[in-house]
């Protein structure tokens, strides 16, 4: 496995790298806990089956260059045939990545925002807030779970979505749509789960720059990621926690938990 701590948080949600950084030192806490531990136990599975990459943006060649390098990471992380964990600072983070999977891959995207605005105080260059459409390459097959957008039209996300799964069609029947999501990860080649940490509910978890109201909970998400994991997910990425808005650890809790959940899920499945 590859866990990929890429901290790129400009144009949008400044702040977001410290949360990718913040991640990774989940991680590292993961790998040393697991290495200190004498008995057996589950984690015996991460032991020397983790890589750690971390680049940094400290320099400006590092920020001019930053779309290149993350896709040289990208193609280098899945070439290998690993599972990679790609934890980026604002969602622009994760399109190095999901330029690199190719059109044949299914994306599940857990996000509150669909990401393709064009609205009058909206940006036309790159930005996190549009940058679904500025792949430089064909898209991969998007379907978003938990969106809360209230303007755009079905004609508008047509255009960059496979389908759509509102948050108030999860609350509505959660086991429907879970059942489509398994239907769809078990028909694709390939899947990449993709999570805006604004996916989630504001109440658990408080650490994102542009919370949204009725979003996902721990218990509704986990039984969506579950449906997504049936199919072949050769990774997932996380994007957009903001450290410097949480309230007491809860997001950072939340995360951590997922992060060793996701990872150990990886390194005992089977083939």
């Amino acid at each position: 496995m590859h866990v990929v701590v890429f901290p790129f948080d400009l144009f949008g949600s400044a702040g977001t790298g410290a949360g990718a950084r913040l991640l990774g030192d989940a991680v590292h806490e993961i790998l040393d806990d697991t290495d200190r531990e004498t008995r057996p136990c589950r984690a015996d599975a991460l032991r020397g089956t983790v890589r750690v990459t971390e680049l940094d943006f400290d320099a400006l060649p590092d920020v001019t260059g930053w779309r290149k390098r993350g896709r040289q990471t990208a193609r280098s992380a899945l070439k290998r045939g690993e599972f990679v964990l790609w934890l980026g600072g604002n969602h622009l983070a994760a399109l190095p990545v999901l330029e690199e999977l190719g059109a044949g891959t299914l994306v599940v995207q857990f996000d509150a925002h669909l990401d393709v605005y064009a609205f009058h105080d909206n940006k036309e260059e790159l930005s996190h807030g549009n940058f679904l459409t500025h792949f430089e390459v064909p898209r991969p097959r998007l379907v978003n779970v938990g969106h809360r957008d209230l303007f755009l039209t079905p004609e508008e996300i047509g255009r960059t979505f496979e389908t759509v799964y509102p948050a108030w069609d999860v609350a509505a029947d959660v086991g429907r749509v879970a059942g489509e999501l398994n239907a769809r990860a078990k028909a694709a080649k390939r899947v990449w789960i993709d999570l805006d940490c604004d996916a989630f509910d504001p109440a658990v978890l408080p650490a994102v720059a542009e919370p949204l109201p009725f979003g996902l909970l721990p218990p509704t998400f986990l039984a969506l990621f579950e449906a997504v994991w049936a199919g072949n997910v050769i990774g997932m990425s996380v994007t957009e926690f903001d450290p410097g808005r949480d309230v007491r650890d809860a997001s950072l809790n939340l995360l951590g938990w997922l992060v060793e959940h996701t990872l150990l899920k990886a390194a005992t499945r089977r083939p």
